[in-house]
């Protein structure tokens, strides 16, 4: 049996942008990180009480771990959890394919176990879920979630892990003021009822929710993301005016209102932190209490720009 039930910060830091070369253009976000810059980023995030780092094999081809087990060398390893993910798509041809990429994830990030492991996408959830059994009873993972799966995947690989006295503690899915697909297929009602950790990514959209930017100031031209949210940026305006104007009420901006608008429906969003500054965001946000009116307001905001951001690896929940 799993030691003890998960526990998790209030938010947890994403790095799917630290799988990026560093090469202009190249990558998710045409950001360049510096090995000193993500340093800076541990630093002021583990005494803030942000110590849940989430990264996946997929991120850059494990240069995320990588990067990631760097920038946390000489922190004691009870100092901060580690959620990485098997990711179906890339599994090899050994005997145990999720055995094999776990440890693969453990070499990178210079540690004997994971705190939470995910099965990334429902490929074959009878196929790939058995196989987290062993891992729990290694202690070499404590805990398991499951990302993109629906009510119908996260209840088999429950009921996988239930017959050898484990269950799954986590839910991992896109979840925005603009995507809402897992409220509506009842996938937060069913977390909440089972005491299931729900975790949400892509909480800001890649930048088109924090307010930075609009149809005069694009998401930088040649991104990926550009080419996803530039067309929409239109759409978005009265819904990121209106969160800036909460924001301004209490200080803080449109990133913190939608980073703790997910905090507010019970969900523990995954922020992409790429310098030390954005903390002060997710500090703001995690002590933000909005109103039952202004959630109304902003979903109905939401729901009126009309757009679909489902990811090209997501499926309709």
């Amino acid at each position: 049996m799993t030691s003890k039930a998960l526990t998790v910060p209030t938010v947890a830091l994403g790095t799917w942008a630290w799988g990026d070369s560093g090469e202009a253009g190249d990558g998710y976000f045409g950001s360049r990180l510096s090995e000193p810059g993500l340093r800076e980023v541990v630093e002021k995030a583990q005494p803030n009480g942000f110590t849940l780092w989430d990264t996946a094999v997929a991120y850059g081809m494990g240069r995320s771990e990588t990067v990631l087990a760097q920038a946390l060398s000489g922190r004691d390893r009870s100092e901060y959890q580690l959620s990485t993910k098997f990711t179906p798509q890339l599994a090899g041809d050994g005997a145990d394919p999720v055995a094999d990429m776990l440890q693969q994830s453990l070499d990178r990030m210079g540690t004997d176990y994971v705190d939470l492991y995910w099965i990334h996408n429902p490929a074959d959830v009878a196929r790939w879920t058995p196989s987290l059994i062993p891992l729990l009873e290694s202690g070499r993972i404590r805990h398991v979630g499951v990302s993109n799966h629906n009510l119908e995947e996260i209840a088999l690989a429950d009921r996988i892990l239930g017959e050898a006295g484990f269950r799954v503690e986590a839910v991992q899915n896109h979840f925005s003021l603009l995507y809402r697909g897992s409220e509506r297929a009842g996938i937060l009602d069913h977390c909440r009822k089972n005491d299931v950790r729900f975790f949400a990514y892509m909480v800001l959209e890649q930048g088109a929710l924090t307010g930075r930017y609009g149809p005069a100031h694009p998401l930088p031209e040649g991104s990926s993301r550009a080419a996803v949210y530039n067309g929409i940026l239109p759409r978005l305006r009265a819904l990121t005016d209106r969160m800036t104007a909460i924001g301004a009420d209490r200080g803080a901006s449109a990133a913190d209102v939608a980073t703790a608008w997910a905090i507010a429906k019970g969900a523990t969003p995954i922020v992409g932190v790429t310098k030390a500054g954005y903390l002060d965001g997710l500090v703001r946000a995690r002590g933000m209490e909005l109103t039952e009116e202004e959630i109304a307001e902003l979903e109905a905001l939401g729901d009126a720009a009309d757009v679909d951001t489902r990811g090209w690896w997501e499926r309709e929940m």
